[in-house]
């Protein structure tokens, strides 16, 4: 059974009409990064078969950078999520280098050890969480710009922290900054039981969308639902294209979050209504489409990257999951948990597994 919608106080919509969705606004380990030792790091690339060690040298708590004092803060981890972005990044194949040395993470969860000059928005002793790190989140402790970092509420624990940064800041700016998501409208959510897709699930049900989602297991399909879908497609199934035709009937699906847009993207051209939009959100490699199926219905076919968006566009985002973490219907899922020391393990495991089932975070 689909789960009841969430109560949510619908915000007003911006100066040119469209939604604005939920108001919501170290001591490393040896070396870290992708060759997991010192010297590794070093190398001008990371071997592509490598992965990241934990991190292991504690920061001072004097923040400098180039001789001048920064609005940074000291975090001890208690969580970290992982995501599949940072698998593409350690072995090279990603737009966006990182600078040597690197240590993947930016989902942390922890306690404020310490904070930098000139903050004051945060003091020792705060539950908070990250939307990215400056030394890398894969470490015992973690370094973050003080703009990057967001009181963790109560109602949460260092886990569902650890799972809200990436997924849930990239689920609204795909329905609402890219997408622009209204009321009443249908989203197709591939890849639903994933981290992003949770918590895709949430947002929409939240505001008002018809919520369709696909998993890969019958225990992701009832992951799906549970967290705001009205119907959940197993994706495994031969047919299960035509079930979501079935049921979408002549008009078709508004929007599409799409998880593996290498795999789906030609057959969601056919799945779209009139001015449909796919969101691209995630890919592991070329596709051939027809550009034919994007003119008989005018449809979009949209890139996301969280990288891309302006402070005033992250704010946006953190105050409507804040908002959402307080009225009770941001939930993150937690998946599976693997001690700071399996980190190998758990990036096999999230490029290769057969059905995820909400977010991967790592425990020191």
């Amino acid at each position: 059974m689909a789960a009841p919608a969430p109560h949510l106080r619908r915000p007003p919509g911006k100066a040119d009409g469209s939604p604005r969705g939920p108001n919501l606004p170290t001591r490393r380990r040896g070396a870290g990064g992708p060759g997991g030792t010192r010297d590794a790091r070093r190398r001008a690339r990371p071997p592509a078969a490598a992965a990241p060690a934990p991190a292991a040298a504690r920061p001072g708590p004097a923040f400098r950078r180039g001789g001048r004092s920064a609005p940074e803060v000291l975090i001890k981890v208690h969580a970290c999520g992982v995501n599949p972005v940072e698998t593409y990044i350690r072995s090279g194949n990603y737009a966006r280098k990182p600078v040597l040395p690197y240590t993947p993470g930016s989902d942390v969860a922890g306690v404020i050890e310490c904070v930098g000059e000139h903050v004051t928005t945060f003091k020792k002793g705060d539950r908070v969480f990250t939307i990215g790190t400056i030394s890398g989140g894969y470490a015992d402790y973690a370094v973050a710009a003080a703009n990057r970092v967001f009181p963790l509420s109560d109602k949460l624990d260092f886990k569902q922290g650890a799972a809200i940064g990436i997924p849930y800041f990239t689920a609204y700016r795909a329905l609402f900054q890219k997408g622009r998501a209204k009321a009443g409208e249908s989203v197709l959510v591939h890849g639903a039981s994933g981290g992003v897709g949770i918590a895709t699930c949430q947002i929409a049900r939240a505001c008002g969308l018809k919520v369709l989602g696909t998993a890969g297991t019958e225990e992701g399909v009832n992951m799906v639902l549970r967290n705001g879908a009205h119907q959940a497609f197993n994706h495994r199934e031969a047919n299960y294209i035509d079930k979501i035709k079935e049921y979408t009937g002549m008009e078709g699906v508004d929007i599409i979050i799409e998880m593996l847009s290498n795999i789906n993207l030609a057959t969601d051209l056919q799945l779209l209504s009139y001015a449909g939009r796919v969101m691209v959100v995630g890919c592991r490699g070329p596709i051939e489409i027809n550009p034919r199926d994007t003119m008989s219905k005018e449809s979009s076919i949209i890139g996301v990257s969280l990288f891309l968006a302006t402070e005033e566009e992250r704010h946006e985002c953190a105050t409507a999951l804040l908002d959402g973490i307080e009225a009770g219907w941001l939930k993150p899922i937690v998946g599976s948990e693997y001690p700071l020391e399996k980190v190998v393990k758990a990036h096999e495991d999230i490029i290769h597994n057969s059905g995820a089932r909400g977010k991967m975070v790592l425990l020191p």
